[in-house]
């Protein structure tokens, strides 16, 4: 302690303090001082972050009794084609929209390390060596005690950052906090990514595919009307029928052909859409099973509070409202003295050879305190933005929750109700294409005009279309009931894609 006091008394003024009191009594403060600062390095300013309580609802409103475990399971598998696995992993590897979240990880790593470093010095050297020689005819006389040329030599360690605060209040300690949940933000951002990307690319093979069984149809259908109309034209051409049957058949055939140009442009793009997902130029989509082969993965099951841990948006959100919290503490240390410290110890001397010896050191310290007084106002500012920001972050935190429960809803019912809906489509299916080989049958013994068979084969077309179109909103609601869950499987998904960035010593985990 007396060489502690001793190393004080040459800075700041120290020595008249020490004359105002015995050294012992001066141990004595700089003791309880020095205590008190650790006491009060050990808290920080600002609340402790507390998961805000969630109404969640105890179960959710429509319950499937066929629902299994499955939400950590890689259920695009469960489609059982290899087409889709290797479109899936390839976006995975591949897709822009997750390297930019992966390099957005970077960054905050980044901004992480610079915010931890103001908890601790910095520290860098320096030295420095020369040669000088006066003039002897200068304005200024040379003392004859001078050497000239003289030497100069010095080498030191400093403070990098000039000045090193002393985080009694915990200022750099919620700051640092806040950085952390800002980087755990963007992990999370970056699995809600893939879960959108896998979900998205599911969705879009299995629209191309129900394009690709639309195309199908009408084509077959197409084929069906050429061959009436090419009959109906020699029946005309033979004076059996009227133009007005022949143009009706005409009319039917042209009608259908029309839809496939349609049809056609609606694969090209959802192709095109697909290779955006999968990070390449547009281009054809390799083809797998159709959609009747296609498997439907079963109904994974949850209750709404598993949502908290499994979705990677909620979790997102909640890492927000931890960083917002902390900056809390930030805008309170504003009120309170900062305490700096800065130093520098080094050698310094004529000679090259005595550098580093006893007498060429040299050191100086210094703390410094400095407390706000009058601010205009600027401190409450910012408290009240950190507060206004907090309610802002806590307020999303719970939309984005009740938004979960909502997807989670929307897909257990819309998977059930379109299930109802493609029965009953399927039904219509059969039951008009009775109508429609019967029609034919009675047209050709005479018992109808053509109009008859015209309206079962419009209305045959449209209801297989209107059915291949439901398949495809079966499988897509299945595939939005594993995305809304959320589930285990996001980490699979994740490792398929490679981590983001490597871990450092002292990242946050």
């Amino acid at each position: 302690m007396k060489r502690f006091i001793a190393f004080l008394t040459p800075i700041n003024g120290i020595s008249k303090f020490t004359k105002l009191f015995s050294v012992k009594k001066t141990q004595k403060i700089i003791f309880n001082l020095l205590i008190s600062m650790v006491v009060l390095a050990g808290c920080a300013i600002g609340p402790d972050y507390k998961r805000p309580a969630i109404d969640t609802p105890a179960s959710w409103r429509l319950e499937e009794k066929e629902k299994m475990d499955v939400v950590n399971t890689i259920w695009w598998e469960q489609f059982n084609d290899p087409v889709l696995n290797n479109l899936i992993q390839t976006s995975l590897n591949d897709n822009k929209d997750l390297k930019i979240a992966s390099a957005r990880i970077e960054q905050y790593i980044g901004k992480y390390w610079v915010t931890r470093a103001g908890l601790f010095p910095q520290i860098g050297a320096g030295g420095s060596g020369g040669k000088n020689r006066m003039s002897e005819r200068g304005p200024t006389p040379l003392s004859s005690l001078m050497e000239n040329p003289s030497e100069s030599y010095q080498a030191s360690l400093n403070s990098m950052a000039g000045s090193w605060e002393i985080d009694v209040w915990g200022r750099l300690r919620r700051a640092t906090e806040a950085a952390r949940a800002d980087l755990l933000s963007t992990e999370e951002g970056r699995r809600a990514v893939i879960l959108t990307l896998v979900s998205t690319v599911a969705n879009a093979y299995i629209n191309l595919r129900d394009l690709d069984k639309q195309l199908e149809v009408a084509e077959r259908t197409v084929k069906s009307r050429e061959e009436s109309y090419k009959l109906f034209t020699l029946r005309y051409k033979g004076g059996i029928i009227s133009l007005l049957e022949l143009s009706q058949v005409e009319s039917e055939y042209e009608q259908t052909l029309s839809q496939i140009p349609v049809i056609k442009k609606s694969i090209t793009q959802q192709e095109n859409e697909l290779c955006l997902l999968l990070g390449r130029n547009p281009g054809p989509i390799p083809r797998g099973k159709t959609i009747d082969e296609l498997m439907l993965p079963p109904i994974p099951e949850g209750l709404p509070s598993d949502l908290l841990e499994r979705r990677p948006d909620i979790r997102q959100a909640e890492q927000s409202l931890i960083a917002a919290n902390a900056r809390i503490g930030v805008a309170r240390a504003l009120y309170f003295p900062t305490i700096t410290l800065t130093g520098m110890f080094g050698w310094s001397s004529t000679q090259l050879t005595g550098l580093f010896s006893g007498p060429a050191q040299t050191w100086s310290w210094a703390a410094n305190i400095a407390a706000p007084i009058f601010t205009g106002g600027a401190n409450v500012g910012q408290n009240i933005i950190a507060g206004a920001q907090h309610q802002e972050v806590l307020l999303n935190y719970q939309k984005t929750i009740q938004t979960a429960f909502k997807d989670v809803e929307n897909a257990l019912v819309a998977q059930k109700r379109i299930r109802e809906q493609l029965d009953a489509q399927k039904r219509q299916v059969e039951s008009l294409r009775t109508y429609a080989r019967v029609a034919r049958l009675r047209y050709d013994n005479g018992y109808v005009s053509y109009i008859e068979v015209l309206d079962a084969e419009r209305s045959l077309f449209n209801a297989e279309l209107d059915y291949a179109r439901t398949q495809g909103s079966l499988f897509s609601s299945l595939v939005n009931l594993y995305s809304a869950m959320g589930g285990g499987w996001i980490m699979k998904a994740e490792k398929i894609a490679g981590p983001p960035a490597e871990r450092r010593p002292g990242d946050p985990s």
